[in-house]
């Protein structure tokens, strides 16, 4: 599942990761560090929600 930035609309891929900031292909939402941060405006993984 595909979820949104609620303040910047960036989306987390888990199939794509997000490799610039060290998250491999394949990480799901749910196991990303509870230090991540939206890479494009910085607000806590917190701020997302699930794409419909």
């Amino acid at each position: 599942m595909i979820y949104v930035c609620d303040v910047c609309g960036y989306e987390y891929d888990p199939a794509k990761g997000d490799p610039d900031h060290g998250i491999a292909p394949g990480t799901a939402f749910e196991a990303l560090p509870d230090d991540w941060e939206c890479p494009l405006c910085g607000v806590p993984k917190d701020q997302f929600s699930p794409k419909e």
